[in-house]
């Protein structure tokens, strides 16, 4: 019979199925059962195996389909661009990033409007949207991905809570745009935000690829 192990950490949940017995034909049968049983359970954010990483799976989807991806962080201070540029290979698909932290970058360089920063907030649906098109249009990518939120352990309200991010994602024909609301101190929100980001990006991915066949 096979087992489950729950191994998680502050980026991913790791799945380990393990097997026993004598006949190794016998224990790699139902190795193979027991993956086929939990992939379907898991399929919505299931993003690889052994030592793949969420930014790997992302530029083997955009390398399937000659695309380039931009990013503009604010509270995630650059740490998206780093997964990324760890990933070998990326120089083909990853066009570049603005680590946007002061409101006049975001005006400056992703013209976000001056007028939504003051009505919303740097934190909001509003201003995330905005960094995402600005991201896109300036580094003339096909996929961009934006983040604004509060870090900690001060700069929040009741209305936004340290840890609350606006994650934007944007692809040659969709869009989302997604609020979280994050635990932990500075540096687990900046590693759960980074990773959260990297999902939201891969889901676009994949339903725009689903869609162009």
């Amino acid at each position: 019979s096979a087992k489950l192990a729950y191994l998680p950490s502050p980026t991913a949940l790791r799945l380990r199925i393990s097997v026993s017995g004598n006949d190794s034909a016998e224990m790699e049968s139902s190795l193979e059962k027991a993956r086929e049983s939990l992939l379907p359970l898991i399929s919505d954010c299931f993003f690889g195996y052994d030592n793949d990483t969420m930014a790997g799976t992302i530029g083997k989807l955009l390398t399937e389909t000659g695309s380039t991806l931009a990013v503009a962080e604010s509270c995630t201070g650059g740490n998206i661009a780093h997964l990324i540029t760890l990933t070998p290979g990326s120089s083909a698909w990853f066009r570049g990033s603005v680590t946007a932290y002061a409101n006049e970058i975001k005006t400056g360089l992703l013209n976000v409007s001056g007028e939504t920063l003051e009505n919303f907030g740097a934190v909001s649906a509003q201003t995330a949207t905005e960094m995402v098109q600005g991201a896109k249009k300036a580094m003339k990518s096909d996929y961009a991905l934006a983040t604004t939120g509060i870090a900690g352990p001060d700069g929040g309200t009741p209305e936004k809570p340290v840890g609350t991010i606006w994650i934007a994602v944007a692809g040659p024909t969709k869009f989302i745009c997604e609020k979280f609301v994050l635990s932990g101190d500075r540096l687990r929100f900046i590693q759960r935000a980074s990773q959260t980001a990297l999902h939201l990006l891969r889901k676009l991915i994949v339903q725009e690829t689903s869609d162009h066949g």
